[in-house]
């Protein structure tokens, strides 16, 4: 199959070199040349676990290409995703005019019965309005559909090649049949692929989203509870899991969640519920928890100084909003390093794969970035974990205890053992614990 997809962010880029890989003739589409530019020379653009391979991979087989030119991309195309960036507008809503963009540019080069495909997250009624203005410059019949994508940042290539669902929403059966197909030829066919309305499709998508933002802050608010009632989550956790009706899944408190889809999608549905007057309560809660728990974390950090954090200093393990990605994106620890920076204190961070984007994200702070994890301790009064990256998983804890002044360890993410930590001479403190 003929195949563009317009984006090559975190959606786009995964989506167009697995397509590739698969036997599909692919172009990537994108407007800015610099970008295609580094991604025809078979450079990957973004961290994301095993997508070099693939890209290399798709690359090698010669049904890969980029370019900036909707000329170029559109009039072979058979079907047409659209993955560009949908993000948080300034009052909670989603932004789509990338959206909408990507669609009046590829209306006058589609060719007859093209599908286009909005695979970016949109709120319900947007790709019907997106054929709308579509048609009215297409010259050709063309169809329209829904494919929500359920892509974990970090795991988007393993969720690409084994994914629990595919969801198509179209009321063309056309659309609903090529895009099966498509889906077919390289997912299992014990895979369910689940064919519904538009709306639904739209609406599925974030209802997924918010539900699993929802386990995290309830997870927070009872960690945050086992404190109070001197309770130890990892033992309340460890119990609900055990129950098949509730499952383990997004239940880790920590410092909240961030990234691009989560933040954005429960304010874009909570909108959404005002909008069509129906107030979605829970999905508010779960905004105010999650807003809360970096600076209930940094508020717990600080007390421990009774004279204030001013001329403490901070290593910091883990600046990605999530391990397996460099995305930066509502992190965290953007938060708790300017309340940091703020407050006097000297913060020293490393990531294994964010130190750039962080940089950029962290520009209007002054930080240090050490060139590995042990280097951020030399001089520091205490460690933070923000990310839970796998290298932080087993450290040495005897080294961390002989280089921090302080020998205080803030565990954002639950990821270590107290009593590990606490044998090597380390005061230890998590979250609900």
């Amino acid at each position: 199959m003929n195949i563009c997809v317009i984006g090559t962010g975190y959606v786009g880029l995964p989506q167009a070199a697995l397509l590739a890989a698969k036997g599909h003739q692919v172009v990537g589409l994108d407007i800015h040349p610099e970008l295609v530019a580094r991604l025809n020379a078979g450079e990957c653009t973004i961290y994301e676990l095993d997508l070099p391979e693939l890209l290399q991979e798709a690359h090698d087989c010669g049904r890969l290409r980029f370019t900036t030119e909707y000329a170029d991309a559109i009039p072979h195309a058979e079907a047409v995703f659209i993955c560009v960036g949908t993000p948080e507008g300034d009052e909670g809503q989603c932004n789509v005019s990338a959206v909408f963009a990507a669609a009046r540019e590829l209306a006058a080069h589609l060719r007859p019965q093209a599908i286009v495909v909005t695979r970016s997250t949109v709120p319900v009624g947007t790709t019907l309005r997106v054929a709308e203005a579509i048609r009215e410059r297409a010259q050709v019949p063309f169809h329209i559909a829904n494919n929500p994508e359920f892509l974990r940042e970090g795991s988007a290539v393993k969720d690409l090649r084994e994914p629990d669902r595919i969801v198509i929403g179209s009321e063309s059966e056309f659309a609903r049949e090529k895009l099966q197909e498509l889906y077919r030829s390289f997912v299992d066919e014990q895979v369910p692929i689940m064919t519904m309305d538009i709306a639904s499709s739209e609406l599925l998508k974030y209802a997924a989203n918010v539900m699993l933002a929802t386990r995290i802050s309830f997870a927070n608010e009872i960690a945050n509870l086992c404190e109070a009632a001197g309770a130890d989550y990892h033992d309340v956790r460890r119990g609900l899991g055990a129950d098949p009706r509730i499952g383990g899944n997004f239940l880790q408190a920590g410092v909240g969640f961030g990234g691009s889809c989560f933040p954005k999608d429960v304010r874009a549905l909570i909108e959404l519920g005002r909008q069509l007057n129906t107030p979605l309560q829970v999905a508010e809660a779960t905004m105010r928890v999650n807003d809360a728990q970096p600076e209930r974390f940094l508020a717990a950090l600080v007390a421990h100084f009774p004279g204030g954090v001013s001329g403490k200093t901070f290593a910091v393990w883990g600046l990605t909003f999530k391990p397996g990605t460099d995305d930066m994106r509502k992190a965290p620890s953007l938060t708790i390093i300017r309340r940091l920076v703020n407050a006097g204190a000297r913060v020293r961070a490393y990531d294994p794969h964010g130190m750039e984007q962080a940089r950029q994200a962290l520009a209007d702070v002054e930080i240090a970035y050490a060139d590995d994890a042990y280097g951020a301790l030399s001089g520091a009064n205490a460690l933070v974990l923000i990310t839970e990256w796998g290298e932080f998983r087993e450290p040495d804890f005897a080294r961390i205890a002989a280089a921090l002044s302080d020998r205080l360890v803030f565990d954002g993410r639950n990821l270590w053992k107290r009593a590990d930590a606490e044998a090597a001479g380390l005061t230890y403190f998590g979250v609900g614990t």
